[in-house]
């Protein structure tokens, strides 16, 4: 699979799977990156010395439509076409619905709603001139919703509907699918082993995943899933069978 990919949020954890995946693959990667600039430099220099040229990186706050604009607009000429887009960065924090604030709202719902829209809606043209495709990183709260995270969860659910819409707006050149993930990895604040034996114990396979379960998911739908559009695999070991 030799494609051109950009991924936002890419320095890190599930971000950083996918770009493994695909290079793993023989695609170039753009891997996007806000404040991970190490992590970042260090990915890169490690697939660069693999295969020279393969992956790029820059920094964009995507809450600034001109630094979203210009990210875009490399990843588009990094290597003349764009086939992928991987909207994956996403801000996650608690806010109980009292506390939240219009900045909490611009914040949350700017990283994982309007970003995700107004990069797809710059890279349409390019997507369309490749058959290339629109994978967005959901979430199963997505359908339920998380206690304390309100925001999170209203911009999640925002995504798959954007999914599905986008999906007709944007076909039959441009695919456009969703990866809802699970129990995945735990969140970067701690988690008392108490609280991670009563997450799992509403999964049904009794584990968390890995972040290479859902890089799979996305490469599969990048480079297998020619007839699927407007579609969201979930990836969670069966967690979305309970209530």
């Amino acid at each position: 699979m030799k494609k051109n990919v950009l991924i936002t949020g890419a320095a890190k954890r599930i971000g950083a799977s996918c770009v493994r995946m695909f290079h793993q693959q023989g695609c170039n990667v753009f891997l996007h990156y806000r404040s991970s600039k190490q992590e970042a430099l260090q990915l890169s220099e490690e697939l660069n010395h693999i295969r020279p040229g393969s992956v790029k990186i820059m920094q964009a706050d995507l809450l600034n439509s001109d630094e979203l604009s210009a990210l875009a607009q490399q990843a588009e000429s990094a290597w003349g076409t764009l086939d992928v887009l991987v909207n994956n960065a996403s801000t996650f924090y608690p806010r109980s619905v009292a506390t939240v604030t219009e900045q909490d709202w611009e914040i949350v719902l700017g990283s994982n709603l309007k970003a995700p829209f107004f990069l797809s809606q710059h890279l349409a043209g390019a997507l369309a001139a490749t058959h290339g495709c629109i994978i967005n990183i959901i979430d199963v709260y997505a359908e339920r919703g998380l206690m304390g995270y309100p925001v999170y969860s209203i911009g999640k659910a925002g995504l798959a509907s954007m999914t599905k819409v986008l999906a007709k707006e944007l076909g039959p050149d441009v695919r456009v699918n969703g990866v809802s993930p699970g129990a995945i990895l735990w969140p970067e604040k701690d988690l008392t082993e108490q609280e991670k034996a009563e997450i799992l114990q509403r999964v049904v396979l009794k584990r968390k995943g890995e972040a290479e379960d859902i890089a799979k998911a996305v490469c599969y739908l990048a480079k297998d899933a020619h007839y699927m559009t407007g579609q969201i695999i979930t990836v969670d070991g069966g967690r979305s069978l309970f209530c």
